[in-house]
C-alpha cells in the first residue's frame, strides 16, 4: 500500500511538501527547515524535468540533498561569528553620547543642566555660565558627563538642540 502510494507521488506533493516546510521556517527554526524545503522543492523540479523518475530515486534525492544542505548550515552557523550588537535602544541617555548642547542651568561647583529637546538633564563637568556649549562625553547613571566646546561648533550645538525640540 505504501510503495504503491510512493510509486504515484508527483511534483505536485514534492512542492507541497517544500511550501509546508518553508511555511514552518517562517515560524523561526533556524534555517534547517528552510533547507529540508528546498530539497523538496529541488525533487519536485526534478520529477516535474523527468516524469518516470522512480520514487526510490526521489527519496534518495532528497535525503542526500536534505542531509547535506542542513548539515552545511549546521558548519555554517557554528563558525560564524555571533557578535551581538550592543543597541541604543530605549536608552537615551546612551543616544546623546558625542551631541553638543547649550548649558541652560549654569554649572557651578561640576553640576548644572542643559536641555535636551523638551526636557532637562543634570550634567557635571567644569564650571561654567549658562548659554555656554558642551558636549556630552559620558554617561554616569542618569547623569551626563560635559565638557567644554569651542565656538568654532557653536552651529552644530545649536542645531541639536533644535533638532531635538
Amino acid at each position: 500500500m505504501l510503495v504503491e502510494w510512493l510509486s504515484h507521488i508527483s511534483f505536485w506533493m514534492w512542492f507541497g511538501i517544500g511550501l509546508f516546510c518553508l511555511i514552518i521556517e517562517v515560524f523561526g527554526t533556524g534555517g534547517y527547515f528552510l533547507w529540508i524545503g528546498i530539497s523538496a522543492g529541488t525533487v519536485g523540479l526534478l520529477k516535474w524535468i523527468f516524469p518516470n523518475l522512480s520514487w526510490e530515486f526521489q527519496l534518495i534525492i532528497f535525503s542526500l540533498i536534505a542531509l547535506i544542505s542542513a548539515y552545511s548550515w549546521w558548519r555554517y552557523l557554528k563558525h560564524k561569528p555571533s557578535t551581538p550588537r550592543q543597541s541604543s535602544l530605549n536608552q537615551r541617555s546612551q543616544q546623546l553620547l558625542g551631541r553638543c548642547y547649550i548649558v541652560s542651568e549654569a554649572i557651578v561647583g561640576g553640576r548644572g543642566k542643559i536641555k535636551v529637546g523638551d526636557s532637562f538633564w543634570m550634567v557635571t563637568g567644569p564650571d561654567l555660565p549658562e548659554g555656554a556649549q558642551v558636549k556630552v562625553v559620558a554617561v554616569n547613571g542618569m547623569q551626563l558627563q560635559v565638557e567644554a566646546v569651542e565656538n568654532q561648533s557653536v552651529q552644530a550645538a545649536t542645531l541639536d538642540n533644535k533638532v531635538s525640540e
